[in-house]
């Protein structure tokens, strides 16, 4: 079965009625935010999402998303693959105020004038807060010995007398 392209935005409450299953790509090329951050995206994000309403009654929009990107080493600053596999979980809403009123386990999705949510700008900003926050090879991969990266000896620290122990010498007395 061949993979079709995910729309840029839907009714999430339509969707959600109707129970619709997406299972597709976003190209490289719309991927442009998440080619800023990364090194570039090497191949093109493969979604499943699923529309549904919970035991609440809340719609919910759940999906995984995988990806594949390139990464610069903060160790030896080679660019490397990093292979992105995240999940998530959505409830749509239409203000802030109904933000609180949402379960932990759902992350708020704002519903636009059209009453649409962006289906691109959330896996986006689901897959750039998934990155590493110091991307780095593993240890048997990275062109830097970890061992190699000793810079000096740390000093210990000098004995001083304990301010205190003058009090010691009155509690005797």
């Amino acid at each position: 079965m061949q993979k079709v392209k995910v729309p840029l935005t839907v009714d999430p409450f339509q969707s959600a009625q109707k129970r619709l299953d997406y299972d597709g790509i976003i190209a490289v090329k719309q991927l442009e935010r998440l080619a800023e951050v990364t090194g570039g995206v090497i191949s093109d994000a493969d979604v499943k999402l699923s529309f549904d309403i919970d035991a609440q009654g809340l719609k919910i929009v759940s999906g995984n998303v995988k990806v594949d990107v390139n990464l610069e080493c903060q160790r030896c600053w080679k660019v490397y693959p990093h292979h992105c596999d995240i999940e998530f979980i959505y409830s749509p809403v239409f203000n802030e105020d109904q933000v609180d009123n949402l379960p932990d386990a759902y992350e708020p999705a704002l519903v636009d004038e059209n009453g649409e949510i962006n289906l691109l700008q959330l896996i986006e900003d689901e897959l750039i807060v998934a990155l590493p926050q110091v991307a780095m090879h593993e240890e048997a991969d990275c062109e830097i010995d970890s061992d190699g990266m000793v810079f000096g000896e740390i000093p210990l620290a000098d004995e001083r007398p304990n301010p205190f122990a003058v009090l010691k010498n009155l509690k005797q007395k």
